[in-house]
């Protein structure tokens, strides 16, 4: 039988375990992730990863999202990485200013994809994850994982039918993007991502090459701009998850596979909410009238990639290993045929 001293004792026994527990508790990880873009967008490019993050993780980790320019501006992403003012952020090499080799690949690299799955597969299967780790290893940040977006097209105040429609048309672009098309008289312009809007409405821009028909209605910029071209530079944005070393590898293991996973899920979403939204706004939308550079001058574009192509790649050893990546792996699509490439 338990007697009553026996019970009492086995009482004061289990008390300062007890009462120890919370003490040995872990407290919550806390993050602060700052994606490149605006707050419509990134309800489709990264919120619902994040949400799912957080459900998950509950009460071991959890992740405050922030929009384009909300606690640095974009351009300072890097920068704000590495020193762990944040700790992670979403966006092109291009647009947060990498001081890495790889940077001029982010973003829109002139004709380096022609399908947003050539991205996965280029990261996945032909080595270009593997540089891209060497190369923010070597600045203390971690790159997490490379996505595909949407193509880059213009859309304009005034219809675009020619090459000769571009010149001296004011455009809002990614830094390596502008740099090719200032050869076709375009004058890329910088400017906070939320002012892109009134910029156009005031006349400050003349239009945009910063993203495929489903953006252009999504963040507004369709009822600004009243001409969509069907011709484009790259066929996906390639954008990536990165964030500061040292917090990247105080993760557990766990988390740092729940991170893995969710970042997944966020480039499967965009893989078909773009895919499907630019067929389907080119038939349906009402805001924007399509026009088209004939093939035949607009293969200047293609060919004057190609050249530029060449041009990065005698920059350094690393870029000539990317830009061979890029010819190695367009040959193979373009050998493979339909539905890969077609001619």
């Amino acid at each position: 039988m338990t007697t009553r001293r026996k019970f009492l004792a086995g009482a004061a026994a289990a008390a300062p375990a007890a009462l120890a527990a919370p003490a040995i508790a872990q407290s919550k990880i806390r993050w602060r992730m700052q994606t490149y873009a605006g707050p419509a967008l990134a309800e489709h490019v990264v919120k619902p990863a994040i949400d799912s993050f957080n459900k998950i993780a509950g009460d071991e980790m959890e992740i405050e999202l922030f929009y384009a320019d909300q606690l640095v501006p974009t351009s300072e992403l890097f920068r704000a990485m590495q020193s762990g003012t944040i700790d992670a952020v979403q966006s092109d090499d291009d647009s947060m200013a990498s001081p890495t080799e790889v940077t001029v690949f982010g973003g829109y690299f002139p004709f380096a994809s022609r399908y947003s799955l050539d991205v996965p597969v280029l990261f996945n299967q032909y080595g270009l994850n593997e540089i891209w780790d060497a190369e923010y290893s070597k600045v203390g940040v971690k790159h997490l994982s490379a996505g595909a977006w949407d193509p880059c097209h213009f859309a304009t105040k005034e219809p675009i039918n020619s090459l000769a429609d571009l010149q001296g048309k004011r455009v809002f672009t990614f830094p390596t993007a502008g740099r090719f098309l200032t050869q076709f008289g375009v004058v890329p312009v910088t400017l906070p991502w939320e002012d892109i809007e009134v910029a156009v409405q005031t006349g400050e821009l003349d239009g945009i090459a910063w993203s495929g028909i489903t953006e252009d209605y999504t963040v507004g910029w369709a009822d600004v701009t009243d001409y969509f071209l069907t011709n484009n530079i790259s066929g996906a944005w390639a954008g990536s998850f990165f964030a500061n070393m040292d917090r990247w590898n105080s993760l557990s293991p766990k988390l740092q596979e729940l991170l893995k996973l969710t970042m997944d899920s966020s480039h499967y979403y965009r893989q078909w909410w773009y895919w499907g939204g630019e067929a389907a706004l080119r038939v349906n939308g009402t805001k924007m009238k399509l026009t088209t550079i004939p093939d035949a001058e607009w293969q200047q574009v293609e060919d004057a990639a190609i050249r530029f192509w060449d041009e990065i790649a005698a920059e350094s050893e690393v870029k000539a290993k990317v830009v061979s990546i890029f010819k190695q792996y367009n040959e193979v699509m373009a050998k493979a045929g339909r539905p890969y490439r077609y001619a």
